[in-house]
């Protein structure tokens, strides 16, 4: 504040009105996130005039919404529909588009505060309509994603007036981005707009191969930039051995800022190619499904998708079936965050809490999300689209809201999808029509301790330093420990197919980056990762999949699989199954979801990914995937399926969802 006011002498000595009145809004602003909007307010309207005096119409319309905002906060409802009725001309005059939505939201709240519907849908339609076109402009995907994320409040306001039109009159037509229909089934096409849009569009670029026909320099500076990336990557796993001193301290700190700059040139490359690609040029980018589409292309007979949206007055979840659909109002989003967090803390740890405990919490949330539904579930496959904190909630241990007494699997094979249009989209994609003509490879029990008795034999003559680390937990941190029970699943694995020219196993120093990125992983229908995993709170590309930190000749590495380079892979299998912990959370993005390996393996080909969404044991998992295995290998059962009947029997023996819930299916559930 203090700067502000030394500026005031300073524009007024050299008769700057515009910088003046630029000043005079910042102070207001500042005021205004301090909770002080009468103080606020005073500076606006001394902004307001200046504004008008230099001709600044991009100025003057910032301060007629910034007072419109302020009438809006005293209640003062026509007041601030005047003001910003005065600021949206101005806006579009100077091409403000962004300004332009953000009135336009505002304004469609006041109009449905003051009982105008219709007028708020048009308002609504209208902000929506430009962020998607804002949203395009974007060929940084990063940059789209972070713009995306902060507009998701218009769409859940947009759903909600759609919602509240269904209510009043149940047979409305309501009408949208070319999708006509009941208000209830724009409003899921809406929800659709909504969310996993990034997803949706790197399948479709996937598929295309941007970076044929782009020029070779450029293509030389991606792959100088991912190599310089790599070898940052491996010195911070190195720097992460072992005790650090301050200067290895700092060092690590130098490091991860460099791994910070090299992901945004990579970033700007990757911008630029999509700019250069002839194909890139050439895409048609991907629709969100309308209702009539999702029921035709994505469900069957025996399935139901349930979409949920959660919002801050309400939140709204949608019951789609091969012929019909069914949409159920809900508790405001905050409550139902807060009962999906309650269950998720008492579920997902191994002293997290009582039966009792467990079983109060979660029927609580069931109530909350499903109750009103339970009679339209019957014994059907459910496909569920979860938002905010529902995309971490294990469904299949919710309790039956129909019989408490038993989890939501005891009837239904439940699946999880980004969104119903990704699923459609992947369908579609020309490298996932093949099917690899080998069975299984495995990626398991890698070394990373120098002591680790298996790289001692290689290196004849030398002794183990100490006592090898054991994890019990497939966790990630900075020294990692052998997982003891890794070797015995990968084994379990592997032995259920008889011809060994149909499995293949890497584990102890082969289970390295070279193996993994070898294009001969693409020739497996399944690839299995049986190791630790780091998924760091916040930072998504830094997720990372752990693996031998020295290579067959006994030399050090220190090369994980991090989530760019899953990007990179060409990995069509119909299955990767992540035996780690915590395999399927990452960052929360709006508009996006859980943005993590699940993305990254579907960009790379897959057609499904299972992964965990806590701290798995590692005797569990042993058990728990050696039985998964056995019924898809064995008895062909589909990997939903077979998922299913190994999480059944567990429960039928009397085991918490601890150990046996919190492995799910994301992508293709046929």
């Amino acid at each position: 504040m203090d700067n502000y006011n030394l500026a005031f002498p300073l524009w007024r000595q050299v008769g700057d009105k515009k910088g003046e009145a630029a000043t005079f809004n910042n102070i207001g602003k500042v005021y205004s996130d301090l909770g002080d909007n009468q103080k606020a307010f005073s500076y606006f309207n001394l902004a307001l005039p200046l504004s008008r005096q230099v001709g600044d119409k991009a100025q003057e319309a910032a301060m007629l919404n910034n007072i419109g905002t302020f009438y809006s906060d005293l209640g003062e409802q026509q007041k601030a529909l005047d003001y910003y009725i005065a600021a949206l001309p101005l806006r579009r005059q100077v091409g403000d588009k962004t300004g332009e939505a953000k009135t336009l939201g505002n304004l469609a709240f006041l109009e449905r505060n003051l009982g105008n519907l219709e007028v708020a849908l048009t308002y609504a339609t209208q902000a929506t309509t430009i962020i998607e076109n804002l949203r395009k402009a974007y060929t940084n995907k990063d940059l789209q994603t972070a713009y995306f994320s902060t507009q998701q409040g218009v769409y859940s306001f947009y759903i909600d007036l759609l919602m509240q039109s269904h209510k009043q009159n149940p047979t409305k037509v309501c009408s949208t981005f070319d999708i006509k229909g009941t208000c209830e089934a724009v409003a899921l096409h809406i929800s659709e707009r909504q969310r996993a849009r990034g997803l949706n569009e790197l399948l479709i670029e996937a598929g295309a191969d941007i970076r044929t026909g782009v020029e070779p320099e450029l293509l030389e500076r991606e792959k100088l930039v991912q190599q310089q990336l790599d070898a940052t990557q491996a010195r911070v796993l190195q720097l992460y051995k072992g005790q650090r001193d301050q200067t290895q301290e700092e060092l690590l700190k130098q490091l991860k800022q460099e791994i910070a700059n090299l992901n945004e040139q990579f970033e700007n490359i990757k911008a630029e190619i999509r700019k250069k690609s002839p194909a890139y040029a050439e895409l048609k980018y991907p629709q969100p499904l309308s209702l009539e589409q999702i029921q035709q292309q994505v469900l069957d007979d025996d399935t139901l998708l349930l979409q949920y949206s959660l919002g801050e007055e309400r939140s709204y979840l949608w019951v789609v079936s091969k012929n019909n659909i069914k949409s159920y109002q809900l508790a405001k989003g905050a409550d139902i965050s807060a009962a999906a967090q309650a269950y998720n803390n008492l579920v997902n740890t191994e002293s997290g809490g009582t039966s009792e405990q467990i079983a109060a919490a979660g029927n609580k949330l069931s109530q909350m999300i499903l109750s009103q539904a339970a009679n339209q579930l019957g014994n059907k496959r459910l496909l569920i689209v979860g938002d905010g904190d529902l995309l971490t909630v294990p469904f299949v241990a919710l309790p039956n809201p129909n019989k408490q007494d038993s989890p939501l699997i005891a009837s239904h094979e439940i699946g999880a999808l980004p969104s119903a249009s990704s699923i459609a989209i992947s369908r579609q994609q020309p490298n996932r029509q093949k099917v690899a003509p080998k069975t299984v490879a495995v990626i398991a029990d890698p070394v990373f301790e120098e002591n680790d008795p298996r790289l001692q034999k290689i290196l004849r003559g030398n002794k183990p330093t100490g006592k090898p680390v054991v994890s019990y937990r497939r966790t990630c941190g900075e020294n990692l420990g052998r997982l003891e029970y890794s070797d015995d699943e990968a084994k379990s694995i592997i032995g259920f197919v008889r011809d060994e020219n149909q499995h293949f196993l890497a584990e102890s120093v082969t289970a390295n980056y070279a193996t993994v990125t070898n294009p001969q992983m693409s020739q497996y229908r399944i690839v299995h990762f049986a190791t630790h995993a780091c998924v760091p709170e916040g930072r998504p590309q830094d997720s990372r999949i752990a693996l031998s930190r020295y290579n067959e000749k006994g030399e050090p590495t220190y090369q994980d699989l991090f989530l760019g380079d899953i990007f990179n892979l060409k990995l069509p299998a119909e299955l990767v199954v992540l035996s780690a912990c915590q395999t399927g959370l990452g960052k929360n993005v709006g508009g996006e979801g859980i943005t993590g390996f699940t993305r990254g393996f579907m960009y790379a080909g897959s057609k499904r990914v299972a992964v965990s969404l806590w701290n798995v044991k590692d005797t569990a998992t042993y058990l728990l995937m050696k039985n998964f295995y056995q019924k898809m290998i064995e008895r062909e059962l589909t990997p939903s399926a077979a998922l299913r009947e190994t999480q059944l029997e567990m429960w039928k023996q009397g085991k918490s969802p601890y150990y046996w819930a919190g492995f799910t299916i994301q992508g293709e559930w046929r």
